[in-house]
């Protein structure tokens, strides 16, 4: 089977796009059907052009500056977009079969993106097309097969499947030096917009009542408070499930406890009801259960 890419031809935007989702300069190649040395040409184009890093090397491994994260942040709703409009024209030629979902970026970058490889190993015949956005899923609106929400689970119209534990720990760079969870009244507290209530959450289940859980500094997504939490600029509050990469390597650390597990309030795959269901989206579910019952 001849693989095709699902935009059209390689350029800067598009590499860094690529490689900032992946982390990586080979499987951004891979997705995007070039060589590595193409994809680096193309991002440090961009990074001359835009006149600042977007990467840097640790541990042998890509991670994205606070500008690139940024604009990674920015570029995936466009380039999804750019997809839509693509497979609207390449989904109906014959034997291309294509799902549809919508994800928080956070959750799409640190969780599904890294495992959806092995599900296309599995069906090559069909094209997953992941957009972004925190907001409620609407499946009477909006033209998704299936949706990744935040939340109980319990949501009238829907059925779920509950992808990860949310359990929530501070987390920063081993420069901070963080070892007792009485340093944090002396801290820059990094704070996401999508998640505004994490911190009061953690802080008052940790007893903590000298330290404000408001202050800080506050960003659109968990994906940029983390990144700046690797970039030394705070302490974030996290999910534990989004960073396991960063714990492993070390680029981020967690030495305070406790964890606060918010039980049944996590993340969930969701399908409609009342719309029949496909074979692309029953595949994809199927998938989904033997990930989150290892």
């Amino acid at each position: 089977m001849v693989r095709r890419a699902l935009l059209p031809p390689l350029n800067p935007a598009r590499a860094f796009e690529a490689t900032g989702r992946l982390l990586s300069i080979s499987k951004a190649a891979d997705e995007l059907c070039v060589t590595p040395a193409a994809v680096s040409r193309q991002v440090r184009a961009l990074e001359s052009y835009l006149g600042t890093p977007l990467f840097v090397r640790q541990h042998g491994g890509l991670e994205l500056t606070p500008a690139g994260a940024r604009y990674l942040s920015d570029l995936i709703p466009l380039f999804e977009t750019l997809r839509e409009a693509t497979l609207a024209v390449t989904s109906s030629s014959p034997g291309r079969n294509t799902l549809r979902l919508r994800s928080p970026a956070t959750f799409a970058v640190r969780w599904l993106i890294p495992r959806l490889a092995s599900f296309h190993r599995l069906h090559k015949d069909i094209d997953v097309q992941v957009m972004t956005s925190f907001t409620p899923l609407d499946f009477e609106r909006e033209d998704i097969d299936a949706g990744i929400q935040l939340g109980d689970g319990r949501w009238p119209g829907m059925r779920t499947l509950q992808l990860v534990r949310n359990e929530l720990v501070p987390v920063a760079s081993p420069a901070v030096r963080l070892t007792h969870k009485k340093q944090l009244a002396t801290q820059t507290l990094l704070h996401s917009m999508a998640r505004p209530d994490d911190w009061m959450l953690w802080l008052r289940a940790a007893g903590l009542r000298n330290v404000s859980a408001t202050d800080g500094m506050k960003y659109e997504t968990s994906l940029l408070a983390y990144q700046a939490a690797i970039e030394g600029h705070g302490v974030a509050i996290a999910q534990k499930a989004l960073i396991e990469k960063e714990l492993a390597d070390q680029t981020l650390v967690a030495p305070l406890g406790p964890t606060l597990d918010r039980g049944d309030y996590t993340y969930y795959f969701a399908w409609p009801t009342a719309k029949p269901q496909s074979s692309a989206l029953r595949a994809f579910r199927d998938w989904l259960s033997t990930l989150v019952a290892i």
